[in-house]
């Protein structure tokens, strides 16, 4: 399908994908609010971490640091700790001090100068807080806009996001059930299977957990390459006699 073809389809196949959504969307509390923060928040956290795990720590953590502001004046070892289990731990620390930027100065029309936000985090704020006509393309919107042609507007983004996590799925589609069956070029298609991440088990990223968490509980753990990449993050501070800890400002 060419670009003109897809742009003349968009109609009919939007109008395809926002019924079904209306009928079958996922509850996720996050769908429920504009506000801004709440929102980084929680898309911050669905970055490699799986929605049903993410839904009771995302509510955990708007209890306790309910605005930005609250979130700013929290110590970034507070942070860290609330943020164990939810892995890449860098990304409460590039959370928090997003968080002290948008407390000091506000949200930045490029969301993407915050500390840890790139163009996928920011469209997804710009559309789901601001209201902003813009499309964010993980790997669920960029599989249906391959396999269908259509390059989709930004008011399908949840549609879309719906669609690719429970029908459009990486492997084998469930095209018999899928709104958009009738107007796919790919319906029925099976696909390879993807890479997959590499294992976490016996790997760099579970020394580093694995020291965080001793660091956590007040131990020092014996692992001082695990501790080096921590401290380049900014998840842990080594003082001049070479004591670690969770960093205090």
């Amino acid at each position: 399908m060419d670009e003109k073809q897809a742009s003349s389809s968009l109609p009919r196949v939007k109008e395809l994908l926002l019924a079904w959504y209306a009928k079958s969307a996922r509850a996720l509390p996050w769908r429920e609010t504009r506000d801004p923060y709440a929102i980084l928040v929680s898309e911050v956290m669905l970055q490699q971490t799986q929605v049903e795990r993410v839904i009771p720590r995302w509510q955990r953590w708007l209890e306790r640091w309910p605005n930005v502001e609250a979130l700013a004046a929290a110590k970034p070892a507070e942070v860290i700790v609330e943020w164990q289990g939810l892995g890449y731990n860098r990304r409460a620390v590039n959370l928090h001090r997003a968080a002290r930027t948008v407390s000091a100065g506000g949200w930045p029309d490029d969301l993407t100068e915050l500390p840890g936000v790139g163009p996928y985090t920011a469209a997804a704020v710009g559309n789901f807080a601001f209201g902003r006509d813009v499309l964010p393309l993980d790997t669920n919107i960029r599989r249906v806009q391959e396999r269908t042609g259509v390059t989709f507007d930004g008011e399908c983004a949840q549609a879309l996001f719906d669609l690719g996590a429970t029908i459009c799925l990486a492997r084998i589609p469930r095209c018999g059930i899928c709104p958009l069956d009738a107007v796919c070029p790919s319906r029925g298609r099976r696909y390879e299977p993807l890479r997959r991440q590499s294992r976490f088990e016996g790997s760099f990223r579970q020394r580093r957990a694995e020291a965080l968490r001793a660091v956590a509980a007040g131990a020092e753990p014996d692992d001082g390459d695990a501790i080096a990449a921590l401290a380049r993050d900014g998840l842990v501070a080594v003082t001049e006699d070479g004591a670690v800890m969770l960093p205090q400002d």
